[in-house]
């Protein structure tokens, strides 16, 4: 066995994958405690604390929606039962399971907690802004069933299809951040 099959062996085994959940799982654990101490300790000062660690959920929520559609371009040319196609399934089943699904739950929750606490779920510019992260959800809850399409290689979509997939949260993102930074309709 050549050095780089030993490599993938070992980065695609089911060994592999129960480690890299387990260190999601801690980490997912470490970031709830986050928030309960930095709500326990100084209610007054968890606004900032709550919006870091919104922000930092929002772009690991957005790495993934930005990189699985990538993989998806390169995981419809690789043909089914190949090598490459089954590490593509790996990649795509870690990268939704480990890092985008807790990161959009986390977002939501820290988010909705926000419009709440600090605009009472007020403000046209906050309705149209929960509107597009609706739709950011809808874009990721139609990733997760393509990576389950890909898992069973039933996709029938083209390249092309997943390079006009990959701009939507692309779009939708930077619709979100004028509405939050803007707030043009106040």
């Amino acid at each position: 066995m050549s050095e780089s099959e030993q490599t993938h062996n070992e980065q695609t085994s089911a060994k592999a994958g129960r480690k890299t959940r387990m260190r999601a799982g801690m980490a997912l654990v470490v970031f709830v405690a986050l928030i309960a101490v930095v709500l326990h300790v100084d209610p007054a000062d968890a606004y900032l604390w709550i919006k870091a660690l919104h922000i930092i959920a929002v772009i690991s929520w957005m790495a993934g929606l930005f990189y699985l559609p990538r993989l998806f371009i390169y995981h419809t040319d690789a043909a089914p039962g190949s090598e490459t196609s089954e590490t593509f399934k790996i990649m795509e089943q870690r990268l939704l399971k480990v890092i985008m699904n807790p990161a959009m739950m986390i977002s939501w929750v820290l988010g909705l907690y926000l419009a709440w606490s600090v605009y009472g779920f007020s403000g046209g510019w906050l309705h149209a802004k929960i509107g597009l992260v609706v739709l950011m959800t809808a874009a990721h809850v139609y990733f997760s069933r393509s990576v389950k399409r890909f898992a069973r290689d039933e996709n029938k979509r083209s390249a092309r299809h997943w390079r006009l997939m990959n701009e939507v949260p692309t779009v939708l993102m930077i619709a979100i951040v004028i509405l939050v930074v803007v707030k043009p309709f106040a």
